[in-house]
């Protein structure tokens, strides 16, 4: 009889085990993020009481995305979506509406002073790799944070402390790169990428980048303008040359071989890398990039 009721005892506190883990996963605030820059930055902020899922993730390009119905899901089941902004996520609206979504919608880059680049036509479009700056993800970690506290009146305490905390964090990560790039010269500064993603990190560090992709990695560009770069390439002697995490090689490597240098590491543009790989989070992203940058700019 003892032993039956014993048993019965470690039902009952199984049951009352996972019950109460259920509770907990309920009670936190869904969010979905369109990318996973975004989701990396909401966890930061959300910390515990916030559940995440991102629609594109680590190593996946936004440029091209087509959402699943499992997507439609997610949206559906959030309380918040939230998106970059500045005409990165064509298909967010398309996809929120698919999913009747009801719930609060954050533009993150929002107070961001966005760039605008001409496209391979030579109409303006804009830019919207603002996460490339830290000082603009200062304004996205910051708008993260009034919204959850606004979704979720208890937790604001939360959110502000980790928003700040992480705020400082992005100030150091700022002050470290601006030393890294001190000592290689302005003639120096010239690189080559996939496409033209790191028009905000150019303009912070004051880089050259070059591309021969627009904006989007969507973008074929002409034979004419591979050819051009080809040319500026070899005539400024550019070594330092770059795949993206995300993006098809095979351009880039032909250019490379074209003009006769070698393709540098792969930097996260776009997107985080696996857990398995340097560029897990924004900030370890952007410590990498920076570092294979600079180390790159040393042989032009």
């Amino acid at each position: 009889m003892k032993t039956v009721f014993r048993k019965f005892l470690l039902v009952m506190l199984a049951s009352t085990v996972v019950m109460s883990g259920t509770s907990q996963a309920a009670d936190k605030l869904p969010v979905t993020a369109s990318f996973s820059i975004l989701g990396d930055l909401v966890r930061v902020v959300g910390g515990d009481r916030v559940s995440v899922t991102t629609l594109v993730g680590p190593d996946e390009d936004a440029h091209v995305f087509e959402p699943k119905p499992t997507d439609v899901k997610a949206i559906a089941q959030s309380k918040l979506f939230v998106i970059n902004g500045l005409g990165f996520e064509h298909w967010a609206q398309k996809l929120a509406k698919s999913a009747s979504y009801k719930g609060a919608t954050l533009v993150a880059s929002n107070g961001v002073k966005g760039r605008t680049l001409v496209d391979e036509k030579g109409r303006p479009e804009a830019d919207p790799h603002a996460w490339q700056d830290p000082t603009n993800v200062v304004l996205y970690v910051r708008n993260i944070a009034a919204t959850l506290s606004k979704l979720d009146p208890a937790g604001a305490a939360t959110f502000q402390s980790h928003s700040e905390a992480y705020v400082k964090e992005l100030q150091t990560l700022d002050a470290w790169a601006k030393e890294q790039f001190a000592s290689i010269p302005a003639d120096k500064r010239k690189v080559i990428t996939s496409h033209d993603a790191f028009g905000y990190f150019a303009a912070h560090y004051q880089i050259k980048f070059l591309a021969p992709q627009s904006v989007s990695t969507d973008a074929e560009p002409s034979a004419k303008a591979v050819a051009q770069l080809i040319r500026q390439l070899q005539r400024e002697k550019i070594k330092a040359i770059f795949l993206e995490n995300m993006s098809n090689p095979k351009l880039l490597e032909q250019l490379s071989k074209d003009a006769g240098v070698s393709v540098g590491a792969s930097l996260y543009a776009d997107a985080l890398s696996g857990t398995e790989k340097p560029g897990a989070t924004y900030l370890q992203m952007m410590r990498y990039n920076v570092t294979q940058l600079a180390a790159g700019m040393k042989l032009n």
